[in-house]
């Protein structure tokens, strides 16, 4: 098994174990969900992909920012977790898949939101290049978390670390690599959402 199926092995049985309580466990995200996308700009009729969608607690917030034109698509490497996101989909279609390998043709998507996204890719030059191929030049990417570092680190029981990839000056040049623009950075206790576009 390379490095890659073995990291994307741990993600999945990591989150098909706590997938029944994650909800429960996090019951005042739902506001800052949707404060940081009340705030992307999109419009109706584009096509988002929540990647990395979890029990799917964003899913609505995207519908309702893209119309019933628009369309919806959240992803997750983890059954369980697709199977929670059932109940949040909104019309939202649904799939079990690697954000690395993304049965998508190239330049269709609109805007990739991403929750927690980048910590959890096995290889992440790798998975933002594959998400800055299936988003349309000038097309987006959101990368959020509904704390900041400094109180997801907290959190954990353990300090931030100078490689951390969603520092700014670690993020920006990863971006620019992968075929992305860093357009806006925010890092507060209450709220990590980077955004980059596409180049």
């Amino acid at each position: 098994m390379s490095d890659a199926a073995a990291e994307q092995a741990r993600t999945r049985a990591f989150f098909a174990a706590r997938a029944a309580g994650w909800d429960a466990k996090f019951p005042d995200d739902g506001p800052r969900y949707a404060e940081a996308i009340g705030e992307l700009g999109l419009r109706g009729g584009e096509f988002v992909v929540d990647a990395g969608c979890g029990t799917g607690r964003a899913l609505p917030l995207l519908r309702a920012a893209v119309g019933p034109d628009g369309t919806v698509l959240g992803v997750d490497l983890t059954p369980e977790m697709i199977d929670l996101a059932r109940a949040h989909a909104a019309d939202a279609a649904l799939l079990v898949a690697d954000c690395g390998r993304l049965p998508l043709p190239d330049a269709t998507v609109d805007l990739v939101f991403g929750a927690g996204l980048i910590s959890h890719l096995p290889g992440p030059a790798a998975g933002l290049r594959e998400l800055a191929r299936v988003t349309r030049p000038g097309g987006r990417l959101a990368l959020y978390h509904p704390i900041g570092r400094t109180a997801l680190a907290a959190r954990h029981g353990r300090p931030i670390t100078p490689d951390d990839l969603r520092a700014e000056p670690n993020l920006r040049p990863l971006l620019t690599t992968t075929g992305w623009h860093l357009t806006s950075y925010t890092d507060t206790d209450t709220r990590y959402l980077a955004t980059a576009t596409r180049t």
